[in-house]
């Protein structure tokens, strides 16, 4: 098996070939220019997304050359696969917003330098608007459409999921299009893998049936599996919802906190998939007498500094130590805050207000489960009097810690 291809499998991302020993064959004679593709629907990316483009990362440094091929005609229609209702359609203003903003994300995990690394690849990015959006109709049809047959796009288990609850006739030309991607990239530049997660598959095989139909080379397409937690759940979810890389919308302290609060069972898997550290590093962190919170707090540091920075990432660390850290100790400075009139503070705020003031809470009445319930916690007191006033004489530090269940901090700040 080609190195890079072991790697890939080493790692944990590996779930189907579409011919691994021509891939393989393929990959030693040389470089191979593979691309995957990401539409953008929303204008950031989540760690749900962000799977390919580690294998991506790993390709690359093998030697091989990546595309990133970000969607913005495709992204104007929505993929179905693994969706259970229509994706809501975007306007190309918003398409072309969302593009702009996975371009930089993208560019944390795949070297898009002009010189890249000595034996690494070369990344470049490409968008399918610009052969997708002024494309004739009629002659896409007579040219790649006449080489679909509908009965077998039925098959195809992401098709066949949709049809049950409802498939638009807009969806239904996704694969067309995904496939014609392929088919351009092929012809434009010598592309001849396409990667992806496992919903992708039938996507990837019409794609390679339609350039050995339209009379191109043979072609290859390689699966990664879907993510899942160790608890069943899909990953890159939250309390707070979708994990998204963007800082505006995902602060880097609760990312951070995301990778650190990993089941037990995931931390060295994560490691594989999510980290650019070597395989023999890792190896350390499966001693079972090493304790696991050491990997988690290095899975969640390392993650973090891929997606935010070195710097993000020790701030992120060090509010994190502080928590921990006896009253007044440790640097804080990177846990997410919200500042408060020290007017309303020195006339005494109660303690539900000032739980739904801080976001841990989106009502008093939540505040109050939170309290009754035994949950809340103000610089390490546990509060249980719903009817409890908080007054500048509480604080610590001139600030409060507040939490919220075992896992939910938010630093409030008089000013």
């Amino acid at each position: 098996m080609n190195s890079a291809i072991q790697t890939l499998i080493d790692r944990g991302f590996v779930n189907n070939c579409t011919d691994f020993e021509g891939l393989s064959d393929l990959m030693d004679k040389g470089p191979v220019t593979f691309y995957c593709g990401v539409d953008p629907t929303g204008p950031s990316l989540h760690v749900g997304h962000i799977v390919p483009f580690f294998a991506m990362h790993h390709l690359q440094e093998a030697g091989h050359n990546p595309i990133a091929l970000v969607g913005g005609g495709t992204g104007l229609i929505g993929d179905p696969s693994g969706k259970t209702e229509m994706r809501k359609i975007l306007s190309e203003e918003t398409i072309a917003s969302n593009v702009n903003a996975i371009k930089g994300q993208l560019g944390r995990i795949v070297d898009f330098s002009e010189e890249p690394k000595p034996g690494h690849g070369k990344a470049v990015m490409m968008n399918n608007a610009d052969w997708l959006v002024d494309l004739n109709y009629i002659r896409f049809l007579r040219d790649v459409g006449v080489y679909f047959s509908v009965n077998r796009m039925l098959t195809f288990e992401g098709v066949k999921q949709r049809l049950e609850r409802g498939l638009s006739f807009i969806e239904f030309n996704y694969q067309l299009l995904q496939s014609y991607d392929y088919r351009m990239l092929n012809e434009r530049t010598g592309c001849r893998l396409q990667i992806g997660g496992a919903d992708q598959w039938g996507n990837i095989v019409a794609g390679i049936d339609l350039i050995q139909r339209m009379g191109g080379e043979q072609c290859y397409g390689l699966t990664f599996n879907l993510i899942m937690r160790a608890d069943g759940k899909k990953m890159g979810k939250s309390e707070k919802g979708a994990v998204f890389l963007s800082p505006e919308l995902y602060s880097p302290y609760d990312f951070f906190q995301y990778w650190r609060n990993v089941a037990d069972a995931d931390a060295v898997r994560f490691m594989k998939l999510f980290t650019f550290m070597s395989l023999d590093e890792i190896r350390e962190y499966e001693d079972p007498k090493r304790n696991i919170n050491e990997a988690k707090e290095r899975l969640a540091y390392e993650v973090t500094k891929i997606i935010h920075g070195e710097e993000e990432a020790e701030k992120a660390k060090a509010a994190a130590a502080a928590l921990f850290a006896p009253c007044g100790a440790g640097n804080k400075e990177g846990m997410p805050s919200v500042t408060v009139f020290r007017s309303d503070l020195e006339n005494g705020i109660g303690v539900l207000d000032l739980y739904t003031r801080s976001g841990l809470t989106s009502s008093n009445g939540e505040a109050r489960r939170l309290v009754t319930q035994g949950g809340a916690e103000i610089n390490g007191q546990r509060i249980s009097d719903p009817k409890a006033v908080i007054t500048l004489s509480d604080a610590e530090d001139g600030e409060f810690i507040l939490k919220a269940g075992k896992k939910r901090f938010m630093r409030v700040i008089p000013e």
